[in-house]
């Protein structure tokens, strides 16, 4: 029978696992950082009234004080062409509306106030699910209005638009 035996230095065992440790909560640091900017944007519950208006003010909106409207809906369980030009808008700010399908939120429209240029109603839409913001978008009810994102840019114009309905055709002649 053969033994073998190894002489360990205990300080050099102690500094390996030290940098060990070190090591692994780096990378929980670094990597428990990169969440989704939706969760980022809305930490903070948003269990009231004034919660929403202060989210959609941070973002540079002027609402009104109340809700001009609040219903439940329904995100789909299937997806259409509809819900996933609705979700492209919805990703591109950091939410995405398909992890909550068949799922019930509340959705809260208020009237814009200082969008750029509106002639016609503007309004802000949020949805939110167990007090926590999923989605929403700012909706130019105008002729050629457009649904865009809640960020604005730095030039008083809103963001990640998509069209609010399909182009019209004319026949020629």
């Amino acid at each position: 029978m053969m033994v073998m035996t190894a002489k360990v230095n205990f300080k050099k065992v102690l500094l390996i696992l030290g940098a060990a440790a070190a090591a692994i909560i780096g990378l929980i640091l670094l990597l428990g950082g990169s969440g989704d900017e939706a969760q980022t944007t809305s930490a903070a519950p948003i269990s009231s009234n004034d919660a929403r208006v202060k989210f959609l003010t941070d973002f540079g909106w002027e609402v009104t004080n109340s809700p001009i409207e609040s219903s439940q809906v329904r995100i789909p369980d299937t997806s259409t062409e509809v819900f996933d030009r609705y979700n492209q808008l919805q990703k591109s700010q950091g939410y995405d509306l398909s992890s909550y399908a068949g799922k019930n939120a509340m959705r809260y429209v208020y009237q814009v106030n200082n969008y750029p240029g509106a002639t016609d109603p503007v309004y802000a839409t949020v949805l939110v699910h167990k007090n926590k913001v999923i989605g929403g978008d700012i909706t130019d009810t105008s002729a050629g209005g457009r649904i865009s994102g809640f960020k604005m840019t730095a030039g008083s114009t809103p963001a990640a638009t998509a069209p609010t309905q399909v182009p019209e055709t004319t026949a020629g002649g």
